[in-house]
């Protein structure tokens, strides 16, 4: 069953019942207070619920005590298909949904939700949503409708529709319940790197002492004052000392051999932990012992998250001491081991490939097509990362086989990567060739997409203007072109590797942010059986759950469970297994 959903952004709305194609079964119906109706409803028929955006509107259901099972997200779906139909980007919500399907000129989309304020009461005016217009219901139900009939011509989409609609519901509760986070653990962390909090604008006490033994570094060589924060400034310092660099980058500095460089290392370093993740986020962020970042489901074009500031998608592993349980509850962390390869693997076909990626380690399991392992050697042991930066042949096998098959994936290789490419290639041809499909569609101006029908965006008008440019050119050249020709062949050989690397890699990060989808909806269900377990964090192959400790053992179970249901329901039979590394855990730090 379904119910149509229309709120009237003043805690009212309208409700019509649904049938699965779309086709209204009974009349719409007023409700004076919308939350309490879809309360009632979800507890009595648990139907799939039709909104124009999940985070318009379930922010205040959360707030209200309020959570349901399923919904479907008509932006987010119309998103999904306006993406599979080559039109990425255009407007997606109802209103131009609507105006579409009548062949009116379509409105641009309203502005985001706000963020939750910190004391938001339900539809008040400091509500998100409060300020949105009113939904039209007969708006809502055609739309869902038109969605339902091209979701059902296309294999697959039902499942990605009915995914990226679980992660909006999942997005909204991360939101809402917050991952547990210590501030005074925090703030002790911080004043041990970098001092106590200062006041008025100034430096911690680290950082200012840092920043005078780098302007002393530098007066030993006759040079002025330097300020450590400004590139510009520390590019004329080298320059005036003899040593000219080409950016502040840590990989240039370290290169340079002056006093200076490891105490700007070491400033780079704390500065950017003060400005990313210090007081000031601490004070934004974390409230009521909970940081609440907003996600944004689909942020990304492969359909990876992203987040509107709070940085949730990369917390620094200093500060993962910060995230601790509440007495009696732990933490179980989970992550998917080596998620993309085992993806390419499934997706591939290869059966050589997949036979290696039933093993736990996958690059063990192919390491013996690369080769015999080799001593150690000095500067570097085989295999890590300091040798893969220095020497590719100080690399091990399995080294070789990770290299190899990120160099697959994302693009590239020189040196012995072309070597292992090819090792790749004679070893796994299925696995390599549908990378290089990929690669080839792209650069041909195509589209490409995810096992479940995620769909790139189509090439810029600019890059086919100048691609096609190059090609009238190598067409009706006669003898060798002047430099301005020559140019353009370069720039458009560049953008059309560029634009095979993004393809390369889109089919297989998109099946792997749609498998995500798949475990988060699939864990989410498992643990709302369970009570009071809450996921609490997500960071693209990444989970974790607080839950009562008794139940950890259990949480785990249903960890396995979700990550097994995905794989059966991205890709069937396939040998390939997904396993997922987890810890129950009082601190996140603990984890790893």
């Amino acid at each position: 069953m379904r119910i149509a959903v229309a709120a009237d952004g003043g805690g009212g709305g309208v409700l019509r019942p649904l049938a699965e194609d779309g086709t209204p079964t009974g009349p719409a119906r007023q409700a004076a207070d919308l939350v309490a109706e879809i309360a009632a409803r979800e507890r009595s028929d648990a139907p799939r619920w039709v909104w124009p955006a999940t985070a318009r509107l379930y922010p205040a259901l959360l707030r209200a005590g309020v959570r349901v099972a399923r919904c479907h997200d008509l932006e987010l779906v119309e998103t999904l298909l306006l993406g599979h139909a080559g039109r990425y980007g255009e407007p997606r919500a109802v209103r131009a949904a609507w105006a579409r399907l009548r062949g009116e000129p379509v409105p641009p989309d309203p502005p985001p939700p706000r963020a939750e304020p910190a004391q938001a009461s339900l539809f008040d005016d400091d509500a998100p949503g409060a300020d949105a217009p009113a939904d039209d219901i007969e708006q809502v139900v055609a739309v869902h409708a038109a969605q339902q009939r091209a979701i059902a011509a296309l294999e697959g989409f039902a499942l990605l529709a009915a995914a990226e609609s679980a992660g909006s519901l999942v997005a909204a509760e991360l939101g809402h319940d917050g991952l547990p986070w210590s501030a005074a653990e925090h703030d002790a962390l911080l004043t041990g790197l970098l001092g106590p909090r200062p006041s008025g604008g100034l430096r911690p006490r680290r950082l200012q002492a840092l920043a005078d033994r780098i302007n002393a570094a530098f007066a030993a060589d006759g040079r002025g004052h330097v300020n450590p924060d400004s590139p510009a400034q520390i590019v004329k310092a080298f320059a005036a000392v003899g040593r000219p660099v080409a950016s502040t980058r840590a990989h240039v500095l370290k290169r340079v051999d002056h006093p200076a460089v490891p105490l700007l290392l070491e400033y780079k370093e704390l500065a950017r932990l003060h400005t990313a993740y210090g007081w000031g986020w601490l004070d934004t962020w974390v409230r009521g012992g909970r940081f609440r970042p907003e996600y944004v489901v689909g942020g990304v074009v492969s359909g990876r998250w992203a987040t509107n500031g709070g940085g949730a998608l990369q917390i620094p592993r200093v500060l993962r001491r910060a995230v601790v349980a509440d007495p009696g509850w732990r933490l179980v962390v989970a992550d998917a081991a080596q998620l993309e390869p085992r993806v390419l693997a499934a997706l591939a076909g290869d059966r050589a490939f997949a036979a290696a990626a039933a093993h736990g380690d996958l690059y063990a399991a192919l390491s013996p097509a690369f080769g015999p392992e080799r001593p150690e050697r000095p500067g570097g042991a085989a295999g890590s990362p300091q040798g893969s930066r220095r020497d590719p042949e100080t690399l091990g096998p399995r080294e070789k086989a990770k290299l190899a098959l990120l160099s697959a994936m994302y693009g590239g290789g020189t040196g012995e990567g072309v070597h292992l490419l090819g090792v790749l290639k004679s070893r796994f041809p299925d696995a390599f060739e549908y990378v290089e499909a990929a690669a080839r569609a792209g650069e041909n101006g195509h589209l490409v997409r995810s096992r479940l029908g995620r769909t790139c965006p189509p090439p810029s008008a600019g890059w086919r203007e100048l691609t096609a440019a190059a090609d009238d050119e190598a067409d009706g050249a006669d003898g060798a072109q002047d430099g301005a020709g020559g140019r353009r062949q370069a720039n458009a050989a560049q953008a059309l590797r560029g634009r095979g690397r993004f393809t390369r890699n889109f089919v297989v990060q998109a099946t792997a942010a749609d498998w995500a989808l798949a475990l988060l909806g699939s864990l989410r269900r498992r643990l709302t059986a369970l009570g009071p377990p809450r996921l609490v964090f997500f960071q693209h192959d990444e989970v974790i759950v607080h839950t009562p400790a008794e139940l950890a053992e259990e949480v785990t179970a249903a960890v396995h469970a979700a990550a097994e249901e995905a794989r059966r329901l991205l890709f069937g039979d396939t040998s390939v297994v997904f396993p997922m590394e987890v810890a129950a855990v009082d601190r996140y730090s603990d984890a790893k």
